[in-house]
């Protein structure tokens, strides 16, 4: 026997393969007559062995889909009819017609003395898992068979997904870092993967939780400790349809042997509709080998045991130890910024990281060598924080860009201390609930909730605005028009979503009128009572466990269901401006640079209107004024309030305007 070689495993795979195909070309030679095909059996195969420190990939492929003798032949005749040129000529010799160049079932019978009909079954390995396709043809036995293009590269060391797997299922790579407590649910997933070799089902592993990349982290890692690579597919990209089903099971089935992968099914972009709930539980109830489900809650498997781990973010300490190992010798003179940062924002590895990154790698060219002051790096930190924790709320939420201060409100003393507040709570939650220990004694309670009501246009936007500029928060206006739903369950879905978006970076909610929404709940008539009495509940329940500020306005604060008005923390009353606030707010409305002559800012407070109504008269007599190549003038001012009474449908009386000119 010749000494085995030490080569390298891609050159001696090829080598292994080559020499099965050339067993079968000779196998296949002895078909034709003693003159049939010129050059037959002229070469010889490769008398070497190789050692090889992983199974040639012809073996693992047999061993693998189970095949016998006479099927790993038949996939070899089609893998030398795309390797080997001299396969081409034989095959038109052997069916007597030179464009018949493809390997037929007919072929292997009359070839192999091992031969059995089943080879080609729909249920069996080859045609099953789709490593060969028969063609048309008149008969089976003669169609032509060809071999699967991601086969015959897996068999020749190339590896890389089907094209028909590629727009569903991604690869996700390892994680570099993983948390101290991600990393136990990894090893816990394995140790459940271990014990699983001798149980006729292997259980299905469930992660629980919104925390999407750390689920896939997880999940890398669990995979990685076993030797596997992960792809991740969602659930809403296969389809609901039976067939479609079927063809991504038999393709994933292949691939997991030929890539050495487990599969990360994912639910959480709302992948399990109605439409979807059958093909889900399909899917978990089918797919083999290592699946992990990425799903925000627990998903029942009929037939398969499973194994659920809740999955948070990151930890209070882990992310202050992220912070502390990215940055460096920047962390010790910002390190009380950093505690600040952790109360405020739930970040995982990964945002805490670019939030970092932003930071520092700008630092060179803005400080150009000097030493940044430490108040200057905590401010750019929070900004980077703000912006990698900005939820996204497409088509739910507006994020409204704050220019609004506290020096802009014009309101009396005792609604600006009670806003002032609302201020320091949202600062010193984290001290107080946590440091302090108020969290441990209940859950309950702990979300900071505002009122504000009063008629229209008398400054609650405003006042929200001014709160998230204070607090440096980003301050989303919920469309309500989005979230209430007809059908039943979406309303509450919508409002999950909010509030779990925002609730990694504690934004500021702010619900207007929400009298649409957070209405007295009704005495049950029907079912469509029940249900809309159920999302009340659900929002208070909301409500009280957000980490954040959500500010309701209503311009009826009758109409808000009792239950609320007990759970909300503080409640504003936005009084109708008298002569003297409306005076001010004239006094406030024209920017400095706005050309102004002969404004009587007590004549135009007799104008008895709000906040709201003067900022658009204000407007207006600009646009009138420019328009006429003029400063603002009281005639001009005349003119827009006139046009804003007759839009609300109010005489201009003649004590409102008496005297301006």
């Amino acid at each position: 026997m010749s000494p085995a070689l030490a080569i390298p495993w891609h050159e001696a795979n090829q080598r292994h393969l080559m020499s099965a195909v050339h067993d079968v070309r000779l196998a296949l030679e002895r078909l034709l007559p003693a003159d049939g095909l010129e050059g037959a059996a002229q070469s010889s195969p490769d008398t070497f062995e190789w050692s090889l420190p992983t199974p040639p990939a012809l073996q693992t492929v047999c061993d693998s889909f189970e095949l016998s003798s006479f099927e790993r032949k038949i996939l070899l005749m089609c893998a030398g009819a795309e390797m080997d040129a001299r396969f081409a000529p034989l095959y038109a010799a052997l069916h007597g017609d030179p464009r018949r160049t493809q390997p037929t079932f007919s072929l292997a019978l009359a070839a192999f003395e091992d031969a059995h009909w089943s080879a080609i079954a729909p249920a069996r390995s080859l045609r099953r898992w789709h490593l060969i396709e028969v063609g048309a043809g008149d008969t089976l036995t003669t169609s032509p068979l060809r071999i699967s293009g991601r086969v015959l590269h897996y068999l020749a060391g190339i590896n890389g997904l089907d094209e028909r797997l590629e727009p569903l299922v991604k690869p996700w790579p390892q994680a570099p870092h993983l948390v101290a407590s991600h990393r136990t649910i990894a090893e816990l997933i394995v140790a459940a993967w271990s014990r699983a070799h001798d149980r006729p089902a292997i259980p299905v592993i469930q992660l629980c939780g919104n925390e999407s990349e750390g689920k896939r982290n997880i999940a890398a890692a669990a995979a990685a400790l076993v030797g596997l690579d992960l792809h991740t597919v969602s659930a809403r990209n296969i389809g609901p349809v039976a067939a479609e089903i079927d063809m991504f099971l038999r393709l994933w089935r292949r691939e997991a042997v030929l890539s050495s992968s487990a599969l990360l099914l994912e639910l959480d972009d709302d992948a399990a509709e109605p439409l979807h709930a059958s093909a889900v539980a399909s899917l978990m109830e089918s797919i083999r080998g290592a699946l992990i489900v990425s799903t925000p809650t627990p998903r029942r498997c009929a037939y398969r045991p499973v194994i659920l781990f809740d999955v948070g973010r990151p930890t209070r300490n882990e992310q202050s130890a992220i912070w502390s190992e990215v940055l460096g010798a920047a962390a010790a003179p910002v390190n009380g910024a950093v505690e600040t940062l952790v109360s405020q924002f739930q970040l995982n590895s990964s945002s805490i990281r670019s939030a970092a990154s932003q930071v520092l790698d700008a630092m060179p060219l803005e400080t150009a060598g000097a030493e940044p002051a430490p108040e200057d790096v905590a401010d750019k930190l929070w900004n980077a924080c703000r912006l990698q924790a900005r939820p996204r709320l497409e088509g739910l939420a507006q994020r409204i860009e704050t220019d609004a201060e506290w020096s802009d409100l014009v309101l009396p003393e005792a609604q600006k201390q009670i806003l002032r507040q609302v201020a320091v709570q949202v600062r010193q939650r984290s001290k107080v609930y946590r440091t302090w220990g108020f969290a441990s004694r209940s859950s309950r309670g702990l979300g900071i909730s505002a009122l504000f009501a009063g008629p229209s246009g008398t400054g609650k936007t405003m006042a929200s605005e001014a709160l998230s500029s204070e607090l440096r928060l980003d301050l989303y206006r919920i469309d309500l028009s989005q979230v209430v739903s007809k059908y039943i369950g979406e309303t509450e879905k919508n409002l999950g979503r909010i509030f779990d978006a925002a609730d990694e970076g504690a934004a500021i909610l702010l619900f207007d009128e929400a009298d649409a929404l957070f209405g007295k709940r009704s005495e049950v008539k029907d079912s469509h009572d029940r249900y809309a009495n159920i999302e009340v509940s659900y929002l208070l329940q909301r409500m009280e466990a957000y980490r954040g500020l959500a500010i309701l306005t209503t311009n009826l604060k009758g109409a808000l269901d009792p239950a609320f008005l007990r759970r909300i923390r503080f409640v504003v009353q936005f009084p109708f401006p008298d002569v003297s606030q409306r005076a001010e707010i004239w006094r406030r409305m024209f920017p400095a640079s706005t050309p102004t002559e002969g404004l009587d800012v007590w004549k135009l407070a007799k104008l008895n209107v709000p906040g709201g109504n003067i900022r658009n008269i204000a407007v207006n007599a600009a646009f009138l004024a420019a328009d006429a190549g003029e400063p603002v003038r009281m005639r001009h001012v005349r003119e827009a309030a006139q046009d804003e009474y007759l839009k609300m449908e109010r005489p201009l009386t003649s004590a409102e305007i008496g005297g301006w000119e």
